[in-house]
């Protein structure tokens, strides 16, 4: 497959902050991509940096092949739509569809009046005056309507409502099956999302920790629940991301659990629970893993 976004050794410090650390990356065209991580692990930034609206200190960031950096072949392919986007005082909803008519190049000005409707967002009205989740609508209205080939949400959907944040997932899949294109969504509601990602790439404090298919990282853990000394004669040796116990009781969510490993768990006596990709992004970047027993 074609990649979209390629990044070498990419990183950005600000001073003694290191936002983006050594990031080496690929995305494949056609696929949707999530950008998961806690506040401040380097999300935005690193999405800046793609769209070429930060300087790397380092590396390297190519879009469609190309360096993004003050590149209007490759921005006019891409769409960047932020949570935290501002507008002037008296521009209304009208006035943004407008313009983002005269920079995207396929851009579909009924499907985003259709978007509108769905979504209760008020066009007529000064986009100042609106509330914060008909802002947010506005900029999903522009990422979905965009059908650029690249498009870069960074949590505009955050605040949306639960009716309207699933009107925005619903449109998402229904307009990528007509229009397939390449969609990185940056986001904190996991599980909330999680149906919609082909690949998940996490970050913590500027690194990757974790870049794989979706179907294949929801498998890769478990929890395993049962007495206490059982739970420790399996979890010995493995990578073992928390452990609780009450009493006599002990659970543990352990990573790289293969189908043999799972038998054994079962034959011990263990119960298994299947993990969440929002419980397993927690565990990675929790802080609070337990460290895999070296015997």
């Amino acid at each position: 497959m074609t990649a979209i976004i390629e990044t070498e050794g990419l990183t950005r410090r600000y001073g003694d902050v290191h936002a983006v650390e050594d990031v080496t990356l690929r995305v494949e065209e056609g696929s949707v991509y999530g950008l998961l991580g806690r506040n401040g692990a380097g999300k935005t930034t690193l999405l800046q940096l793609l769209t070429g609206q930060e300087f790397a200190t380092s590396g390297e960031a190519r879009l469609f092949g190309e360096r993004s950096l003050e590149n209007p072949r490759v921005l006019g392919r891409t769409c960047l739509v932020k949570e935290s986007q501002s507008y002037p005082d008296n521009v209304r909803g009208h006035h943004v569809l407008r313009a983002a008519s005269w920079s995207y190049a396929h851009w579909d000005q009924d499907y985003a009046i259709r978007l509108a409707d769905d979504l209760r967002v008020p066009l007529g009205r000064r986009v100042k005056k609106m509330s914060r989740g008909q802002r947010s609508a506005v900029g999903a209205i522009v990422g979905l309507a965009s059908r650029a080939e690249l498009t870069l949400f960074d949590e505009p959907y955050a605040g949306l409502d639960a009716v309207a944040r699933q009107v925005f997932y619903d449109a998402l899949l229904a307009d990528l099956a007509e229009h397939p294109r390449t969609v990185v969504m940056s986001t904190h509601l996991i599980d909330e999302a999680s149906p919609l990602l082909d690949r998940v790439v996490v970050i913590d404090e500027g690194r990757i920790v974790i870049d794989a298919e979706a179907d294949a990282l929801r498998g890769t853990a478990v929890t395993v629940v049962g007495r206490a000394q059982d739970v420790d004669a399996f979890v010995s040796g493995r990578d073992v991301l928390r452990r609780d116990r009450i009493g006599g009781i002990s659970s543990a969510t352990v990573a790289d659990v293969d189908h043999a490993a799972r038998a054994a768990a079962t034959a011990a006596g263990l119960e298994l629970a299947p993990v969440s990709l929002q419980e397993l992004v927690v565990a990675r970047t929790g802080g609070a893993r337990g460290r895999k027993d070296p015997s």
